[in-house]
């Protein structure tokens, strides 16, 4: 029990430090819908553990229809973990996301349909994820990583990389541009040709 409120707390002192729109923990704790998600998440994902699968998915609907976050309980997710306005988010049953991975609202880390046992992604630690990114199937997001907002990600993303674009793709990788312009001239045949 000690654990599980170390752990809130962690969420919240790094929504405070990370958040410029918060103003002290009891702010984040009271107004800040991810802190309610991330409770019901705790509670739900030990029940999960406990072969209670019922009661955790109950509880984990009621605090999608609270919150706008849905989070399966079997997830696995670690600390520090922030939805910034947190609206529309999906998290799947096999999803792993490390330590301090920021997501935007209408994100989704969930799987592709063709999938068996793990379907879903795993984010590595300080992972940003941009609002409607779609991370789709048993793909690694490696840490350090951002993906762009709206970009549809179906391959590995190597650590310390930005990808963007549907599909997406890396753009910059340990801090060395990957061709900016072929990207670019893709993206406009793509918009010429759709």
């Amino acid at each position: 029990m000690i654990k599980f409120f170390k752990t809130i707390k962690y969420d919240i002192d790094n929504i405070v430090k990370n958040d410029p729109a918060a103003r002290n923990g009891l702010e984040v704790l009271f107004l800040y819908p991810v802190v309610h998600a991330m409770i019901f998440y705790r509670i739900t994902h030990a029940l999960y553990k406990k072969n209670l699968f019922f009661l955790a998915r109950l509880l984990s609907q009621f605090a999608r229809f609270l919150t706008g976050i849905e989070i399966h309980p079997g997830a696995q997710i670690g600390k520090g973990f922030f939805i910034d306005h947190g609206m529309g988010v999906v998290i799947g049953e096999t999803a792993e996301v490390g330590d301090n991975v920021t997501l935007y609202h209408g994100v989704t880390l969930g799987g592709t349909g063709k999938d068996t046992g793990k379907r879903h992604p795993t984010v590595g630690n300080n992972v940003i994820i941009g609002s409607g990114a779609k991370i789709l199937g048993p793909i690694l997001i490696g840490d350090n990583s951002k993906v762009g907002a709206n970009s549809v990600v179906l391959k590995d993303v190597p650590e310390n990389s930005t990808v963007v674009g549907i599909p997406g793709k890396v753009v910059k990788k340990k801090s060395n541009l990957v061709n900016m312009e072929k990207y670019e001239k893709t993206l406009n045949y793509n918009s010429v040709s759709s």
